[in-house]
């Protein structure tokens, strides 16, 4: 182990489209939404992750909340590297060091992507003293954090429903055989949820409110075993312009998403009828596994059940699979040389 290999640190980062996670140390020391203040007069960021998530919706015409990433991949490059550079700054591990090390890092990034988009992501790691930047897919990094052996000769079928892209992969021998990666995701819900309020209740309301609507009463089927109470709703009357709150039912709320939630199912099937034969026959027998926000939907399980005829399996901790599988490849670096994206 030479100096250079001492000074190095190594972080697993899952830059999500709502949110962005860091490992450092086996620990996750980075769990924030991935949206960053600006002031517009000097250009200059004044706020990141959570203080910023807060402003969302509330601030005057000078501060801009902006999201870098949009479906998954970096749309603002200069407010995602300064995102970036400001999480690792504010580890608390790295803070102590008098200089910032150099970094090994990997990232996930959706299956979907383009060269110039995972160049981007690239150039962005390396500009925050990233020395040695690996990529990895985000369903093969769930996979492994859900704790699936990814390098048998066994097919398994992962839908990772973030907040920008829903990534749908069958995975054997450490790779990925077939995948789809759609554009309908969490921030699609949110926007149903904004678009089912205004059209049936005649309420503006905020991102932020669609989001805790989405959290509280989301679900995914209109007969649920557990469920959750009404919810309280307050927001603008489009008609009086008035403030205005109503109660709504979770019901409504699998309604309003019940259009997206067909395609993220139509997805699915399409990648199941290009699997392998044999593949299909491992499919059968180990079912589906769920990861990201969206897998916390209620009823969402039993929904893609039915509608697959395979086992649905939710993953423990679904927010945090993709980074800890990330977590886990940066760890053993050489056991799942063939996973990562050079």
């Amino acid at each position: 182990m030479g100096l250079f290999d001492f000074m190095m640190a190594e972080i697993a980062m899952d830059l999500g489209t709502a949110n962005t996670l860091i490992i450092y140390d086996g620990k996750i020391v980075v769990d924030s939404p991935s949206i960053v203040a600006r002031d517009i007069r000097n250009g200059k960021i004044i706020a990141v992750g959570k203080e910023a998530s807060l402003m969302q919706g509330k601030t005057h015409e000078n501060i801009k909340t902006i999201r870098p990433l949009k479906d998954g991949v970096i749309a603002d490059f200069d407010a995602s590297e300064k995102m970036i550079s400001w999480f690792i700054k504010n580890i608390p591990e790295l803070k102590k060091n008098f200089f910032t090390p150099a970094l090994r890092m990997v990232v996930c990034i959706p299956s979907g992507i383009t060269e110039v988009e995972m160049r981007a992501v690239k150039e962005s790691c390396e500009r925050v003293n990233g020395k040695e930047v690996f990529l990895i897919h985000e369903p093969m990094a769930a996979a492994i954090g859900i704790g699936l052996d990814v390098m048998l000769p066994k097919g398994n079928l992962i839908v990772d429903i973030g907040g920008g892209t829903t990534e749908i992969a069958v995975i054997a021998l450490g790779g990925i055989i077939c995948d789809k990666s759609i554009k309908i995701a969490g921030d699609v819900f949110t926007n149903d949820i904004l678009y089912y309020m205004r059209t049936q209740h005649n309420l503006y309301i905020g991102d932020a409110s669609a989001e805790m609507i989405k959290i509280q009463v989301g679900s995914a089927m209109e007969e649920l075993e557990h469920a959750p109470d009404d919810m309280t709703v307050r927001g603008r009357d489009l008609l009086t312009g008035k403030p205005k709150e109503i109660k709504i039912t979770y019901r409504e709320i699998a309604r309003a998403l019940d259009k997206s939630i067909q395609r993220i199912e139509d997805a699915i099937m399409v990648t199941l009828s290009l699997t392998p034969p044999e593949l299909s026959a491992d499919i059968y027998n180990t079912g589906l596994y769920l990861a990201g926000g969206g897998a916390m939907l209620r009823g969402l399980d039993k929904r893609l059940s039915q509608k697959t005829d395979l086992p649905v399996y939710i993953a423990e901790d679904p927010l945090r699979a993709v980074v800890v599988g990330t977590g886990i490849v940066l760890k053993n670096i050489a056991k799942y040389k063939s996973v990562l994206i050079k």
